[in-house]
């Protein structure tokens, strides 16, 4: 693809739209299966870099195993090759080496497990060997990555004790534990909650069923500011459900608050249009870190004020992805404000809007995705690096031109 794109909306929306499925899912399904040694089918599986990373690193088991820019496949397997027998070196792109992973190794060793940096200490590459992990007792602190959190649990079954692990301090990201512990204890673990911050896994080995994952939330929210944005709307989701085991889920409560009704039938979810709509969002994005990036630029577009606490995790995702956002925000015209790291606020300031924005997306999907429904406000929108959007969402572009929007070469 182009390295420059440029956007032109519709007058309105009607589509039906096939999106992802769960790349959490996913992702999960993918290591409980190869814990288990099973083939048990996994069907809907996501076509994105990060599972497709994912799968080849589970089937082919190479030496040297590149996970590119996929954070999740990066913390996920290295508790997996843990307790896999073989020996690894699992490294990713520049700014994977960038990103800590030293709580999850001390976690790892503390359990037993073979674990050597191979670059600079704190971070990856790592060099892996699998072996028998003989403890079953670890702390860590409730606000780290729930990725480092999801990593240990899944392998807890199969563990010679199991596993009890402690979260001190705040718990973030709560949604994401609970996904993880359904998926494993549908795969036959015994995986929970046994008090307020104490996790614990039995040493039962899995037993794993055929699975078909549901689609993507997080995808979801994308149409979602579309659908605020946009005067007419009509827009279908297939596979989306109410009682979804995704935290992002929460996306059709929050965007009711901004004018958009959603409505459950048995097979897809229905985008409509209302006249109510907030002049101010308060929100504690705490548990649902990726939808930040959407609800900051949907709702300035919209003049709506905000303040969005709970940050701090965006800090070291793809790229900095407060900083980012201040930085691309200011293009369209709109002054946002950082404090103490976790929070950002847009109280009304504007300024001068670039004449003919061109967003830089960070090698970070959601930047793309997110920045996408400004084409409503500012006409000839342009957006660099498009295809960013292969980690998580490939057809997203193709997707925007079966609903309408027109795409050219910038």
């Amino acid at each position: 693809m182009t390295k420059r794109i440029q956007l032109t909306a519709p007058n309105q929306l009607q589509a039906t739209i096939q999106l992802p499925s769960s790349k959490s899912i996913c992702n999960r399904a993918l290591i409980i299966r190869a814990l288990a040694q099973s083939h048990a089918p996994i069907e809907n599986l996501s076509d994105c870099d990060d599972t497709r990373v994912m799968v080849k690193a589970l089937q082919e088991m190479k030496p040297v195993i590149d996970i590119m820019a996929a954070g999740t496949a990066m913390r996920f397997l290295t508790a997996y090759l843990s307790v896999t027998e073989g020996s690894h070196l699992i490294t990713g792109t520049e700014r994977m080496k960038q990103r800590p992973i030293r709580i999850l190794v001390d976690a790892l060793r503390s359990l037993g497990a073979q674990i050597e940096y191979a670059g600079n200490e704190g971070f990856p590459p790592l060099k892996i060997t699998g072996t028998e992990l003989t403890q079953s007792e670890i702390s860590l602190p409730g606000n780290v990555s729930s990725q480092y959190i999801s990593a240990l649990l899944m392998i807890g079954p199969v563990l010679k004790k199991g596993l009890r692990l402690t979260l001190t301090g705040e718990i973030i990201s709560r949604p994401y534990i609970d996904l993880t512990l359904q998926l494993m204890n549908r795969n036959g673990a015994d995986a929970g909650w046994t008090g307020p911050n104490i996790l614990e896994v039995k040493p039962q080995p899995y037993q794993p069923t055929p699975y078909y994952i549901e689609s993507d939330w997080s995808a979801a929210s994308y149409w979602y500011a579309f659908a605020a944005l946009t005067p007419r709307v009509t827009l279908r989701l297939p596979d989306l459900y109410q009682d979804s085991l995704q935290g992002d889920a929460r996306v059709a409560e929050l965007f009711s608050r901004l004018g958009v009704s959603t409505t459950y039938h048995e097979k897809y979810v229905e985008l409509t249009r209302t006249s109510a709509c907030v002049e101010e969002l308060t929100n504690d994005f705490t548990n649902q870190p990726d939808l930040a990036q959407t609800f900051v630029v949907t709702c300035a577009l919209l003049g709506i004020r905000f303040r969005f606490s709970g940050l701090q995790s965006l800090k070291i995702k793809e790229t900095d992805r407060m900083a980012a956002l201040i930085k691309e925000m200011k293009k369209l015209g709109y002054l946002l404000r950082e404090e103490a790291g976790s929070v950002l606020i847009w109280d009304g300031e504007r300024c001068e809007p670039d004449a003919c924005p061109a967003i830089d997306t960070y090698e970070d999907h959601r930047m793309a995705m997110a920045f996408a429904p400004a084409c409503f406000k500012f006409k000839g929108l342009q957006i660099n690096e498009p295809q960013v959007v292969s980690k998580s969402y490939p057809d997203f572009w193709k997707d925007l031109q079966t609903a309408g929007f027109q795409i050219t070469e910038a």
